[in-house]
């Protein structure tokens, strides 16, 4: 239970078992009249359910006034007092914690939380009074705000459950409660679908990175092989070209292979014939001289 609440039930405490020996009409309104202005006592849904106090509403309209002064005091507004005929006069401790109830109740909107605002609804004659209130109020641990003056507004955080239901609120408040769930439960729906529809997107996005990269390796191991192919074949043509040089150069130097005179260029091809033809003349002279 929140600690104010707790102080403010034991604080009524003590007017609950007063209660018990107001027998008579004044005497159960002189107790309201001390329980709205005792210090500490926010809370009277308790004190209006005892029997002595709930009779004051039957007894007659002079002391059925003081039942519905403490009904404002617990769930009502100094809006309600102010518009209520034949109200008893407030002391000066009564109108200030009303004030303090009331400023509770504006604290949930924050569309009433204005200085112009709540100057009018809690009949505040200046900009200095309504501040003054509301640092009461944060000091008795009501509320938790901030005032701005220079826009004019009270910044309100939390607020103390010190405000009870009135008669027939449960429904209006469970149905509020509904609402809100549902709106909860959409707006979990809506965000799990988000959750889910990033969730395949990296999916996705990951398995075409992976065959992005598959091709990759497969390209860069395509080219390796064929790297090494064409390393292997000017190798063998290397070898082939060396062989055939050597062969070459074994033939001229013991003298075969006219093939590979063949090979020479033209002019050395007509210098080889020519020397042949120059052998046979010489052989067919030497022949005759001697004949």
């Amino acid at each position: 239970m929140d600690p104010v609440q707790q102080k403010a039930l034991n604080a009524l405490e003590s007017f609950i078992i007063l209660s018990k020996s107001a027998t008579s009409p004044r005497s159960a309104a002189d107790l309201v009249n001390q329980a709205t202005s005792a210090p500490n006592t926010y809370v009277f849904a308790e004190l209006l359910q005892t029997p002595n106090i709930a009779a004051l509403k039957t007894v007659s309209a002079e002391y059925a006034s003081y039942y519905t002064l403490l009904q404002i005091f617990s769930w009502g507004t100094w809006a309600d007092y102010s518009s209520t005929p034949k109200l008893p006069q407030l002391s000066d401790p009564q109108a200030h914690k009303l004030r303090q109830l009331s400023l509770l109740s504006l604290s949930t909107s924050p569309s009433t939380l204005t200085y112009s605002h709540l100057q009018s609804a809690l009949s505040l004659p200046s900009v200095r009074a309504l501040e003054d209130l509301v640092i009461s109020a944060v000091y008795a641990g009501l509320l938790t705000a901030k005032l701005d003056p220079k826009s004019q507004r009270v910044d309100v955080s939390s607020v103390s459950p010190l405000r009870d239901l009135c008669p027939g609120r449960v429904p209006q408040l469970v149905q509020t409660l509904n609402t809100w769930d549902a709106r909860c439960v959409t707006v979990l729906g809506e965000l799990e679908a988000q959750v889910a529809e990033v969730k395949a997107k990296a999916l996705e996005r990951r398995k075409r990175e992976r065959r992005d990269e598959v091709a990759v390796e497969k390209l860069v191991a395509r080219g390796e092989k064929g790297k090494a192919g064409s390393q292997d074949e000017k190798g063998k043509v290397g070898g082939k070209r060396g062989a055939q040089e050597v062969a070459g150069d074994k033939g001229l130097l013991t003298g075969d292979g006219n093939d590979e005179m063949d090979l020479d260029d033209g002019k050395g091809l007509g210098r080889t014939r020519g020397a042949k033809r120059g052998g046979g003349v010489i052989k067919n002279a030497a022949k005759r001289m001697m004949g």
